[in-house]
């Protein structure tokens, strides 16, 4: 039999496999597409029509309880010489100066000092994450007793210490940095992310600057913080998303008392939307911090090319 004849004769046979492994190429398309599915169609209900929604009724001056009526970018006109507006975007941009920078650093010398220890690490950071478990209601009312001016904890250590006692959350000027520092505290998160990236740094590099003369502080600063800075460009971007949508503590600790002083931005929109009833005037506000949140998203990632190195990386 020649050899043409032979691969003719095998022809057939060999195509087998080929098709065989096609069918199965096909139905693990499908399987994954039919799993893919639910995390489609819940972002395009869940995620993405409510925003287009909200876009609309932004552009309206529906109430609860009447006809919406389209008025352009009235709202937006409103909003613009609202003084309250203003305030609560003070406020927030405020406690985000203030939570995010000490959330890093409490994480980033927290992880730090995990990273040098062996024995008792997988303890302590259990102990370290537990207030992430906390629910943000528990956490506030807990803090709420700390910060109390009269029996609170603080003050009586600030006492013991003879030193003067503040009024915290209940005070003007103290209400924004109160609410701070109960943020930092569950710092947690940020501190597991942070003790990854540590535990992920090469040896090699440490040894290198160490046999050039480079004490713990340059080690950490030329070594360390350049190793770890895509994490800390993560950690800073989810942070400050995350701190210009604080609502919690001030819908549970102050109402955004007092004297407005801690009137969050999203504090502001649930107030207009679900007390005052003013659902097209919430959706304008809550369009704006969603342009905020984009914006400040994209600064940081443009200056983030002068700092933040990746392995491998042609500078």
């Amino acid at each position: 039999m020649s050899a043409s004849a032979t691969d003719q004769a095998a022809g057939p046979k060999a195509a087998r496999p080929h098709k065989r492994r096609n069918r199965m190429k096909v139905s693990q398309q499908r399987w994954g597409m039919f799993f893919a599915a639910a995390a489609v169609i819940g972002f395009f209900v869940f995620t993405l029509l409510p925003m287009v929604a909200s876009a609309v009724i932004g552009l309206t001056n529906w109430t609860i309880g009447t006809t919406p009526r389209f008025i352009g970018l009235d709202n937006f006109r409103a909003i613009a010489v609202d003084p309250l507006f203003w305030k609560s975007f003070r406020v927030t941009t405020t406690y985000a100066v203030f939570a995010v920078p000490g959330g890093l650093l409490v994480a980033f010398v927290t992880a730090s000092l995990l990273n040098r220890v062996n024995r008792t690490r997988g303890f302590f950071r259990t102990v370290y994450y537990l207030p992430v478990l906390v629910p943000p209601v528990a956490s506030a009312v807990i803090w709420l007793w700390i910060f109390n001016p009269d029996s609170g904890l603080l003050n009586a250590v600030l006492s013991a210490l003879h030193l003067p006692t503040l009024l915290w959350v209940y005070g003007e000027s103290t209400a924004v940095p109160s609410i701070a520092l109960m943020t930092i505290w569950g710092f947690g998160n940020m501190t597991l992310i942070f003790l990854a990236a540590l535990q992920g740094v090469s040896r090699d590099l440490y040894e290198a600057a160490e046999c050039d003369g480079a004490n713990p502080l340059r080690r950490m600063w030329h070594v360390t913080v350049p190793s770890i800075s895509p994490v800390i460009l993560f950690n800073l971007v989810t942070g400050m998303i995350a701190a210009f949508q604080i609502f919690d503590a001030a819908y549970v600790m102050t109402q955004g008392g007092p004297n407005n002083a801690t009137l969050f931005y999203v504090y502001y929109l649930y107030r207009k939307a679900f007390t005052e009833a003013q659902l097209g005037y919430a959706s304008a506000l809550a369009w704006i911090l969603f342009v905020v949140i984009v914006l400040i998203t994209i600064v940081i990632l443009r200056t983030s090319r002068g700092w933040v190195f990746y392995e491998g990386e042609r500078r």
